[in-house]
């Protein structure tokens, strides 16, 4: 195994691993063996995420590893994103993502905007208790490829369809896929709304987004 290859190993092993400690060395350690840091993302740090998605849906990693792993990946980030140029990686696409109004939770779409991250998606994160108008907003001012809306209450899901109804309302709905998480969502209730894919956990999110690329 090469020198470079050893590295992007070590990269992959820290975020499988949990080691949110020794990611900002080993990406530290990368840029100066000449890793550029596109591949420390992509073949390194995604790599990782990858093992850690398929632990998720073996049952070998729970909620709180995937969390970690977000962390660890985010640390990561934080030493070589200054070092990526838009050149050097191509976006695979923009995303709006938020939890619905009158909803407060964020775990679960925290860790599916850090999965998605490791796909190389720009992430707009609008954040909890979204209305149905900054979402919309958040798709004219932004332009994704996909909208993201997660809630855990069933008390605010109809929001979701709200959205999707104003979107298209206003001519917007064509240009983006609709994704919608949270634990009680349902096929049915992602058609009753209009909505293009539903997802009851993160990992099962990206899998879904990545076969629409």
């Amino acid at each position: 195994m090469s020198e470079r290859s050893e590295i992007l190993q070590r990269l992959s092993d820290a975020i499988v691993e949990l080691d949110i400690d020794a990611i900002p060395r080993l990406c530290e350690e990368a840029l100066e063996a000449g890793v550029p840091a596109h591949e420390a993302v992509i073949d390194g740090m995604a790599k990782g995420m990858e093992v850690v998605g398929q632990k998720y849906e073996d049952s070998e990693y729970y909620l709180a590893e995937l969390i970690m792993a977000g962390e660890t990946m985010k640390e990561g980030m934080a030493v070589l994103e200054p070092h990526l140029r838009a050149v050097e990686m191509k976006s695979a696409g923009r995303c709006v993502i938020g939890t619905v109004k009158g909803d407060l939770h964020d775990i679960g779409k925290n860790v599916f905007a850090s999965l998605l991250k490791a796909q190389n998606y720009e992430v707009i994160d609008l954040g909890v208790d979204v209305s149905p108008e900054q979402f919309v907003e958040a798709v004219r001012e932004h332009e994704p490829q996909l909208l993201a809306m997660s809630a855990l209450l069933t008390t605010t899901m109809g929001g979701m369809g709200s959205v999707i109804a104003e979107l298209e309302r206003q001519g917007l709905r064509d240009g983006v896929k609709v994704i919608v998480g949270g634990a009680p969502m349902t096929q049915e209730f992602a058609e009753e709304i209009g909505a293009d894919a539903v997802a009851t956990d993160a990992v099962m999110g990206v899998r879904i987004v990545s076969g629409w690329a």
